[in-house]
């Protein structure tokens, strides 16, 4: 099934039923389903051809599912960026795809910053990108109907499942972001497997906060609840305070976020904890960074629903593996969804542990087989080779490890490892220990450099509000629950993490004190 027919379908049974939302505007199924067309008709009037690429790069608008969509409709490959990107980082990203089309929000970094700024003229007119020679299409909510005009019927263009649908770039926290390939089979296959095992329906209403950019926001806050018949309410940011009042104002029954919006929303309502009506809540979902197992019980505990975590890449559609409710195991990411495979690789060999990558509470690298896997990265043979197998397996990079029912433990990124003296540290496992400490509202543990060791445990952290610690207090508070190698040496104090598009914390921004660089 593509997307086009999921979409048809949803139209057909759900029709009059509110799809969408934002803070003045909404649409039913079946004005979702015109508008789609529309765009349709205008890629195809503009030159858009079965397997072009055409970029998007908007905020959590509902202009971003009519394009989207209508991508998908007219043939084409959507390219979903974030709309955030300076411009040089958007620059590289196009040069590698190459898209007919790059559409764009009004207002975006890419528009607007320096003399060479892309000069697109609005909807009707496209612009170029400087010297790339990609047309530029300006959008805002005035402007769409002169992008795709109503007097021309929708275009019928045939696509199969296994064809391409989205071009999805990695986040880039390990290296250089890469171009995922996702069939429509990729996307709508995790849907609906989702669907079943969250048991979404009509009745549901869910809060859209996630970026649509993001693989998890993109599954999870627009496929699967379209697929659903469910009701999104998007949010164009993600701010505490409006995320906490839609819930009570929109009757919010499924809320999505990742861990680091959790710490932020529980921040918020310990100041204020008789503001907010949470109480059309069913179900909270974690994904798209660890999740602390003391997060997992304050956040159960302050919204009264369970929360359920799951796991998952950008290669993989992006769910892979999943708690469920009646069948799950805090600590763990859950078990695979039906369909999908997982086991344990030998860090060292790349070969299955026990012989068939199901040993138990084994630490390896966590492999990956499934509908949900991707066909590849855009241009980028080798690095395809070096993570997929030509039987399937993906190589994630995670360490995790199996118990013997199946459940998925993830370790740590293989490349955040710290190795004092030879010895493994996973940063993760430190971390759980200082998110436990009342005085930590969030954390990062990363190897700091040392001439002797190699490399020592170092730890920034952000204090919670009214609270006090000191580095001595949060070193013994470690040193009491792990082996001495596992204690931080070094804890330095910052207001704030460095994060992502997708509230992801990126270590590799954070800055180490001055006087723990050594000299070059």
């Amino acid at each position: 099934m593509t997307l086009t027919e999921m979409l048809d379908r949803s139209v057909r049974t759900f029709g009059p039923a509110t799809a969408l939302r934002d803070d003045t505007r909404a649409v039913t199924y079946t004005e979702l389903g015109a508008r789609v067309g529309d765009v349709a008709a205008a890629l195809v009037a503009r030159g858009c051809r079965p397997g072009d690429r055409v970029a998007l790069a908007l905020p959590n608008v509902l202009e971003f599912a009519y394009l989207y969509y209508g991508i998908a409709r007219a043939g084409g490959i959507a390219v979903p960026l974030n709309p955030g990107l300076r411009r040089a980082e958007m620059r590289r990203l196009l040069a590698d795809c190459t898209p007919r089309l790059l559409l764009a929000w009004a207002g975006i970094p890419f528009l607007t910053e320096g003399e060479g700024a892309a000069n697109g003229e609005g909807a009707a007119n496209g612009g170029h990108t400087d010297d790339l020679g990609i047309d530029v299409v300006v959008l805002d909510p005035t402007s769409l109907a002169d992008f795709a005009p109503r007097d021309e019927s929708p275009p019928l263009v045939p696509r199969r499942g296994d064809d391409l649908a989205v071009l999805l770039y990695t986040s880039g926290t390990t290296g250089e972001p890469k171009g995922a390939m996702l069939t429509h089979d990729n996307l709508v296959v995790n849907a609906q497997v989702d669907q079943g095992l969250v048991e979404m329906g009509p009745h549901d209403v869910l809060l859209g906060a996630l970026p649509l950019f993001h693989a998890f926001g993109q599954t999870c806050c627009l496929n699967l609840p379209l697929v659903s018949g469910s009701e999104v309410v998007l949010h164009a940011t993600f701010n505490p305070r409006h995320a906490l009042t839609a819930v009570g104002e929109n009757g919010i029954t499924v809320f999505l976020a990742v861990p680091a919006m959790y710490t932020a929303l529980l921040h918020l309502l310990s100041r204020l904890p008789e503001e907010y009506d949470l109480d059309s809540l069913r179900m909270t979902i974690s994904s798209g960074a660890p999740l602390a197992v003391e997060l997992l019980h304050r956040v159960e505990e302050r919204f009264g629903v369970v929360m359920l975590e799951g796991y998952g890449l950008s290669e993989t559609s992006p769910t892979a593996t999943l708690n469920v409710e009646g069948r799950r195991r805090p600590g763990t990411v859950g078990t695979p969804l039906p369909g999908v495979q997982i086991r344990i690789l030998d860090q060292e060999t790349g070969e299955p542990v026990g012989g068939d990558g199901g040993g138990v509470d084994v630490v390896g690298e966590v492999a990956i087989r499934g509908h949900n896997v991707m066909r590849g990265y855009w241009n980028a043979p080798e690095a395809t080779a070096a993570v997929l197998s030509p039987d399937g397996w993906l190589r994630t990079g995670d360490l995790g490890r199996l118990d013997a029912d199946g459940f998925l433990t993830i370790v740590d990124r293989k490349k955040d490892l710290v190795i004092v003296g030879g010895e493994n540290v996973f940063p993760r496992e430190v971390e759980e220990v200082l998110y436990a400490h009342p005085a930590v509202a969030e954390c990062a543990v990363l190897g700091v450099p040392d001439a002797r060791r190699g490399e020592v445990v170092g730890a920034a952290v952000v204090l919670a509000e009214n609270t006090e610690a000191t580095e001595a207090e949060l070193r013994a508070h470690v040193r009491a629950r792990l082996r001495s190698v596992k204690v931080p040496r070094h804890v330095w104090f910052v207001d704030a993490l460095p994060k992502g598009g997708t509230n992801k914390i990126l270590k590799r921004e954070i800055a180490l004190p001055e006087e723990l660089r050594l000299p070059v």
